[in-house]
C-alpha cells in the first residue's frame, strides 16, 4: 500500500487520489516506465485510452524492439509517437487492422479490443492463454463482440477484468486507468 508520500511514484500527478481503487496500479506503470502522464503534473485516470496507446504500452513492456517492416497502416503518420509499436504489433499478428490499409490508432480503444491485443500479445509471447472462464454471470456477456469472446474469457478467468459483478461492459471505451490496473495484473500474472 501507498500513502501517496515522499515514495510514492505518483505523488507528482495530482489527480491520482491516494485512496482510489487504481492508485496501486498507477504507481506501478509510472515506477516502470509503461504509462506517462497526460501531462507534468497530470495522468488523466478516467480518461479514455487510445489503440494507439494501448499498442505502446506492450511495445514499451516489449523493450521496443526494432522492426525491419514498414507500418503497413496508411493512417499512422510518420513520426508520430506510435508508429514503431504500431509497426513492431502488425508485424506479430497483435494489430490486424480494418483490412482495409486503416487501423485507427487515434481511435478510442474498447474493453474488449484492449483485451483481444493483449491476449494476441500473450499468444505471442507463448504464455499459457487456454484458460477460460464461464461469463455467463455477467449480464452482458451476450455483447461481446465473437472475435473478442475467446480473450475476454481468458481475461476473466485470470483476473485480469472482473467487471463490477454485474456487467463487463465490453463496448465501453477503456479508460486510463483500466488501462493501467489490467497492464499491472497482466505483468503479475506472467512473473
Amino acid at each position: 500500500t501507498c500513502d501517496g508520500g515522499i515514495n510514492c511514484p505518483s505523488r507528482h500527478l495530482t489527480d491520482v487520489d491516494t485512496n482510489a481503487w487504481y492508485h496501486q496500479s498507477v504507481d506501478y506503470v509510472v515506477e516502470n516506465g509503461l504509462m506517462l502522464g497526460i501531462s507534468d503534473t497530470a495522468f488523466g485516470p478516467n480518461l479514455a485510452t487510445s489503440r494507439g496507446m494501448i499498442v505502446t504500452l506492450l511495445y514499451r513492456l516489449e523493450d521496443e524492439p526494432a522492426s525491419n517492416s514498414a507500418c503497413p497502416f496508411d493512417d499512422v503518420a510518420v513520426g508520430s509517437y506510435y508508429e514503431d509499436a504500431i509497426t513492431w504489433a502488425a508485424a506479430n499478428n497483435i494489430v490486424v487492422g480494418d483490412g482495409n490499409t486503416k487501423v485507427g490508432p487515434d481511435n478510442l480503444i474498447t474493453r474488449e479490443q484492449m483485451i483481444t491485443i493483449l491476449y494476441r500479445y500473450a499468444k505471442l509471447k507463448g504464455y499459457d492463454t487456454s484458460a477460460s472462464a464461464d461469463i455467463s454471470i455477467f449480464s452482458d456477456a451476450a455483447q461481446i463482440s465473437d472475435w473478442a469472446l475467446d480473450a475476454i474469457k481468458w481475461a476473466c478467468s485470470e483476473e485480469l477484468i472482473k467487471g463490477d459483478g454485474v456487467k463487463l461492459t465490453p463496448q465501453n471505451n477503456a479508460t486510463r486507468c483500466e488501462a493501467a490496473t489490467i497492464l499491472m495484473r497482466f505483468c503479475e500474472l506472467i512473473k
